[in-house]
């Protein structure tokens, strides 16, 4: 995909850019994404090992913290990301992630425990949560037509998927070199070469007037992530009547019922409740909820199933995966060109049909299942998802005020980890017991499966259409 027309208006300023040099600020904004992509399917592949060497003999619930301590962290401050990035500046603020990725992944790689680890994985959220609002927000302020911005964001998403793809590969390859403690070193070349980039290329877009940082809500929200994602993790083992899991659910509801409740008095709130009002936006949001629970839950569960449950080595279970995750940056490129096109509803209609289609026909899996029938089922979940995320992310950018773009990005990319931190605790709760895994992932795979279809009704019941009248 070309690059040409894409050239940020920092460039403009120099009457005679070359065409290399107009290219870096994108590249250096989407390393950052890279990154925070290629963590997630990369630290994937190395969860059963992790549970072994702390172990937890491989067992499932060490390893979902290990995923959902960064996930819930990720959502829980990423509306707060993308309001500290319209206050502070993208720019420095984006830089401030990247700093902060490269530092935790240190501890992440040297962590001499299980919960040590998980807490660098909190701290690495954190960190990922700083990193891409922002970076949506500084391509926003670079691209002024409307069709230029949609094909950026198509790279971008095209970025993050050629990261999804070479994550399980790269992930075993490393694990099977050099143990699973190196899928947290890889992100330093990527996060350093991104830091000097931004620092050289990236010019900070003018800074918006952004008041107050609603600390009560975001306090509320991460403990309702945090409450509701325990219920379903230690659900699944504890027993769904366990008094911790029922405390949990209360906790969750009376959190998510104040968070509400906040956001609808306070002046300046974290996650503006008119932005809902905007059809376009509300529909996005929610299909990248959607999504993220089909699409990370059934990542996780096909991962034990290879490695635990069909005792692939870890090389070859990544290698396994490399038909969902391979599709993710042709589909992602080409999403984003038909949404420059056709605007975001069809692309996305069309791709979550294709994702649930995958997810069906995954209902096949079991312990003997010949692998040639898995390779369609696979491909079609990672297509349809990579298809469909640049016209969401479209969407979710072109309806929002200007001034708001970073908290827009920030509510979307919040609901997308918050599925994935939902994704991962229920279908990992679903085949937590080993003697019915086969089962439970077949739940899964259903559920996933629905997740897309209500996704494309929505985006589909959404109307309107074009970036153009989603700005209206």
């Amino acid at each position: 995909m070309s690059l040409d027309g894409l050239k940020p208006r920092a460039a403009v300023a120099d009457p005679a850019p070359s065409r290399a040099a107009s290219r870096l600020p994108l590249v250096a904004l989407c390393l950052g994404f890279f990154m925070v992509m290629l963590d997630a399917t990369v630290v994937a592949v190395a969860l059963p090992p992790i549970g072994r060497d702390f172990g937890s003999g491989g067992d499932l619930a060490g390893a979902q913290w290990v995923a959902d301590g960064y996930t819930i962290v990720f959502a829980g401050l990423l509306l707060s990301a993308g309001s500290v990035g319209d206050r502070l500046g993208s720019k420095p603020v984006f830089q401030a992630g990247l700093g902060s990725f490269v530092a935790t992944s240190v501890g992440c790689g040297m962590a001499p425990s299980l919960w040590f680890l998980v807490l660098m994985r909190l701290l690495q959220g954190l960190a990922a949560a700083l990193v891409v609002p922002t970076s949506l927000a500084l391509i926003h302020a670079s691209y002024a037509n409307k069709e230029d911005r949609a094909r950026a964001i198509g790279v971008w998403g095209g970025i993050g998927g050629i990261a999804a793809a070479s994550g399980p590969v790269l992930g075993g390859l490393l694990v099977s070199a050099f143990g699973w403690r190196s899928v947290f070193y890889v992100n330093l070349p990527f996060g350093l070469l991104g830091i000097a980039l931004t620092a050289r290329y990236v010019v900070a877009p003018r800074q918006q007037r952004v008041r107050g940082m609603d600390l009560p809500a975001q306090i509320l929200g991460i403990l309702a992530l945090g409450a509701i994602t325990f219920a379903i993790i230690e659900g699944g083992h504890r027993g769904w009547y366990s008094s911790m899991v029922l405390a949990a659910f209360a906790l969750f509801v009376i959190c998510g019922t104040a968070f509400v409740l906040v956001e609808q008095r306070v002046p300046n709130p974290m996650l503006p409740l008119s932005l809902f009002r905007h059809v376009t936006f509300s529909s996005a949001t929610a299909v990248g909820l959607l999504l993220n629970i089909g699409f990370y839950g059934q990542l996780f569960v096909v991962t034990f199933y290879f490695q635990q449950y069909r005792h692939y080595a870890v090389l070859w279970a990544g290698l396994a995966i490399l038909p969902q995750t391979a599709m993710a940056g042709l589909a992602s490129a080409l999403g984003g060109r038909m949404t420059a096109r056709t605007g975001p509803r069809a692309p996305m209609t069309l791709g979550l049909l294709i994702g649930a289609a995958g997810f069906f026909a995954l209902l096949v899996a079991g312990r003997s299942t010949p692998y040639w029938a898995l390779v369609l089922p696979l491909g079609a979940i990672g297509f349809g998802t990579a298809f469909t995320m640049p016209a969401a992310v479209a969407s979710v950018v072109e309806s929002a005020p200007p001034n708001r773009s970073g908290v827009a990005s920030g509510v979307l990319n919040a609901s997308r980890q918050v599925g994935s931190a939902v994704g991962v605790a229920l279908l990992g709760a679903l085949v937590a017991d080993a003697g019915h895994f086969e089962s439970g992932m077949r739940a899964g795979s259903l559920i996933s499966g629905g997740c897309f279809v209500v996704g494309a009704l929505i985006a589909q019941a959404a109307g309107g259409g074009s970036a153009e009248d989603a700005r209206g």
